[in-house]
């Protein structure tokens, strides 16, 4: 007896019937699926690009180590604006204050305070990322991170990727279908989205020079889905 597909799991939703081959015999149909996964990606040029800048500062007087700081950050900012950055685009990720030690002798010595202030800020023109960096840096920012980049509407393109990972279940379906010589109904039983958040791209920056190259590339969006196939299979009538 020739080697027949296992199903997934059980149903007792009707299929229709089908033609039978002469010779052969329907087993039970009602059992019969299969489970592909489909994957569908678009690569996008991204517009919008993020980043950490920040400024640190140290002093042994507390004021004063924080007064350096917010004069720092001000100008940071009043640069960041002069370029066309909105101030609703540009936040306070954090601001710490720590004290800092050294070991002598295997003694704690205080050496100072050291304030650390953070601001994500968001660049809705990306051409000009290099230059909102290199200005940061000219005005104090010494703290450059956590540069990415990502799409104003992922959404839009997150549809097209959707569709892609259909038609990829259906052709997975339709090559199993034909290698194992079973009939595949073309209208799935089930499909589950698998939820897939495109991450921000990251970019690796060394430090910066006079002119810094920011070079965005591409982002992939991806998605995933789960399709259930129900299918009719035969085998040899015995004699």
């Amino acid at each position: 007896m020739p080697y027949i597909p296992q199903p997934f799991f059980t149903s007792s939703y009707p299929v229709q019937q089908t033609y039978v081959p002469a010779g052969k015999e329907c087993i039970d149909y009602h059992a019969c699926k299969m489970k592909v996964e489909g994957t569908g990606i678009v690569r996008v040029q991204p517009d919008i690009a993020t980043a950490s800048l920040g400024v640190v500062t140290e002093n042994v007087q507390l004021r004063q180590a924080q007064a350096e700081n917010s004069r720092i950050i001000t100008a940071v900012i009043s640069a960041l604006k002069e370029l066309g950055v909105e101030s609703g685009d540009i936040q306070t990720q954090s601001y710490t204050i720590e004290p800092q030690y050294d070991f002598v002798d295997g003694k704690q010595v205080f050496r100072g305070y050291r304030v650390r202030h953070i601001l994500k800020v968001t660049i809705r023109d990306i051409r000009r990322t290099g230059e909102i960096i290199d200005a940061s840096v000219a005005s104090g920012a010494n703290i450059v991170n956590n540069i990415s980049f990502s799409v104003s509407q992922p959404s839009n393109y997150y549809q097209q990727a959707l569709k892609a990972a259909i038609d990829d279940a259906f052709v997975k379906a339709a090559t199993i279908g034909n290698r194992l010589q079973v009939r595949v109904n073309p209208v799935p039983e089930r499909i589950v989205e698998e939820r897939y958040e495109a991450p921000p791209m990251p970019f690796l920056m060394q430090a910066a020079d006079a002119s810094t190259p920011i070079q965005p590339g591409q982002i992939e969006i991806t998605a995933r889905i789960e399709a259930v196939f129900r299918y009719v299979c035969y085998r040899q009538q015995e004699n």
